[in-house]
């Protein structure tokens, strides 16, 4: 079915697993360099290590979070290490940008990862001139999704009024917040169409396809 979204002004996007797809294998990149990481820190055998990893974003929301709390690390160099991975598995989406570019109002970037990881991914996406902002894990003071203060810190940074507001994501667990709030909610994925979650309001598995087929405000000419 086509979803009416009519009444969004204010488009919230998450950024990986989200404008481009799972199955680019990017973001695994970026988990093998998180579990050597952590494996380093904490000198827990690899296999131990990725467990704490996985025990970490699913209990706190990343896995930064986890190391901040229990390990003492500096959030900026565990970022930087972690993003500084190749950007050969992403490639420009004619259909996504062409999605992208029908959407009246405001479109804006919520991410646990870096400012800087979102603004080298946009830029190979070839959509970083389609986005007004990125509210990023930094601007959060480091509390990631799903917490609810950190949705509410970015409605008030980006002037968000959820009410008018549709959020897209892959984690179907940072959707309940933003629908407590009163957004649209729409999770994305390969997984997505299966969701039987309340609080999750639309479920694709293709972005670009749902964009470029909602019913969207009529702008003037």
């Amino acid at each position: 079915m086509t979803a009416d979204l009519r009444h969004i002004e204010t488009w919230l996007f998450d950024l990986d697993n989200t404008l481009y797809p799972a199955e680019t294998g990017f973001m695994k990149l970026i988990e093998v360099r998180m579990t050597d990481f952590v494996e380093r820190r904490t000198g827990l055998p690899r296999d131990e290590a990725r467990a704490l990893q996985k025990k970490y974003w699913t209990e706190l929301g990343t896995t930064l979070a986890g190391m901040m709390t229990h390990h003492d690390v500096e959030p900026e160099a565990f970022l930087d290490e972690v993003h500084d991975v190749s950007l050969d598995l992403l490639e420009p989406d004619p259909k996504m940008i062409a999605a992208l570019e029908r959407l009246p109002g405001r479109r804006l970037i919520f991410t646990n990862g870096s400012g800087p990881h979102a603004e080298r991914v946009l830029e190979k996406l070839g959509i970083a001139h389609l986005m007004e902002e990125v509210f990023h894990i930094t601007s959060a003071d480091y509390l990631p999704k799903p917490a609810l203060s950190t949705f509410q810190k970015m409605s008030k940074a980006l002037n968000v009024d959820p009410r008018g507001a549709a959020f897209f994501e892959d984690s179907e667990k940072n959707l309940a917040p933003a629908a407590e709030l009163g957004m649209t909610t729409i999770l994305v994925g390969l997984n997505a169409p299966a969701s039987t979650a309340p609080f999750v309001h639309h479920r694709t598995d293709d972005l670009a396809g749902f964009l470029s087929t909602a019913k969207v405000r009529e702008t003037a000419a």
